[in-house]
């Protein structure tokens, strides 16, 4: 059960409660569902009572106690507990909640977490002519079109060849040096640092990217990257780090999470099985694997995997639309990005689980770990398409 469906559910327990006469109160559009604050409890907690309690007559603490019988009752509901002035803390049944989440993403593959459809908002955004601006631009533009939102992006000047034809810098319209674009700037992040060398070219050996450079030296990806990761008020380092394949890199720990993905996918298709949500049957702690599987944060290590990892991996999972949301709202692209390095580092430790071992048979725990796998892997997909890198199948 994801954040989502959980506030449904919860506004079904709402709708119950007053069919029944136990509340007199008009059932409202959203209910509000977030992790338990200090004091809480459990997987999520909602302060719907306190929302309702007013309009009830009733004191909040009452109000949730009217309705905590009503979510006990829910599919996918373990307990309720009451804490507070009337906060309820929701603990979800986890293989239920597990199969629930991992077949809705499944379902709705790269584009989990997006719009059902147009919500008929415009956005107008500005740029100035610098680089950096340009980039986060396009990848806000993208995260908002992800929501619903219809976009028109501007420049105050026409972008660099480079900005636009190795970095992919999407443009709407732009204006000249003599006739600047007549709208308000309002994307404008920490400029780029200025290259010691002017670089315009694509193809550049990564043996001879100097220390600091123009992000079209980068390439695409590893451009982008450096571009959008840095919060907007942190200036960017635009260095070889970018390219480099190993753990210290985020990037290559993102999309080396994608393409094991893949490559586990391949795997069990030759040993002919798929993927299936269900009870992954992964105990509270799990020995070490022996055959030295990747460790808690990347590719190196030997760190079996046990339900606590498990459920970092499946939270992160869950946080994804919300984090595609606020991304959009706040126009923050390195949130993302900051997110897709979380949800790589929580599936890596699940590879060594996911086929099965010398002699043993493909079990239905092996289909539900792949599944899991998998949507990991849209989740990476679809965060690095929106921010306009490429998810590799093989790397």
């Amino acid at each position: 059960m994801t954040p989502v469906e959980l506030s449904r559910t919860v506004l079904c327990a709402v709708r119950r409660a007053v069919d029944d006469g136990e509340l007199s109160v008009v059932v409202p559009g959203r209910a509000l569902v977030t992790a338990p604050g200090p004091g809480g409890c459990g997987d999520y907690a909602t302060n719907i009572a306190l929302q309702l309690a007013r309009p009830a007559g009733q004191p909040p603490r009452r109000v949730a106690e009217v309705l905590r019988p009503y979510l006990l009752g829910a599919t996918g509901v373990r307990d309720v507990v009451v804490t507070g002035p009337g906060f309820l803390n929701i603990s979800l049944r986890r293989a239920e909640v597990s199969a629930a989440l991992v077949g809705e993403i499944l379902r709705a593959g790269t584009r989990y977490g997006h719009a059902d459809g147009p919500t008929g908002q415009l956005v107008q955004l500005h740029a100035p002519h610098e680089v950096r601006a340009v980039v986060v631009m396009d990848a806000v533009a993208r995260v908002l079109r992800s929501q619903g939102v219809l976009v028109r992006t501007s420049c105050a000047a026409r972008p660099e060849p480079g900005w636009t034809e190795v970095l992919g810098a999407r443009v709407d319209a732009y204006g000249t040096p003599d006739s600047p674009a007549p709208l308000d700037v309002n994307v404008r992040p920490v400029p780029a640092p200025v290259p010691a060398v002017s670089v315009t070219a694509a193809s550049v050996p990564a043996s001879s990217v100097p220390a600091a450079l123009d992000a079209v030296a980068l390439g695409r990806d590893a451009g982008r990257w450096a571009l959008l990761q840095p919060a907007a008020h942190d200036r960017p380092r635009i260095g070889d780090e970018h390219l480099s394949q190993r753990e210290a890199n985020p990037l290559f720990r993102v999309r080396y999470a994608h393409a094991r993905v893949r490559a586990l996918g391949r795997n069990a298709a030759d040993l002919g099985f798929g993927a299936r949500p269900g009870d992954l049957d992964i105990p509270e702690a799990e020995a070490e694997d022996s055959r030295g599987a990747e460790g808690a944060r990347g590719v190196a290590g030997s760190q079996g995997v046990g339900a606590a990892r498990v459920r970092e991996l499946e939270a992160a999972l869950a946080d994804h639309p919300r984090v595609l949301a606020a991304v959009a709202a706040q126009r923050a692209p390195d949130r993302l990005a900051r997110h897709l390095v979380a949800v790589a580092d929580a599936v890596v430790p699940l590879f060594p689980a996911v086929l099965p071992r010398g002699e043993e048979k493909p079990l239905a725990a092996h289909r539900a770990r792949l599944a899991l796998a998998e949507a990991a892997g849209a989740v990476l997909a679809g965060g690095l398409s929106l921010l306009g890198i490429d998810a590799p199948d093989h790397l």
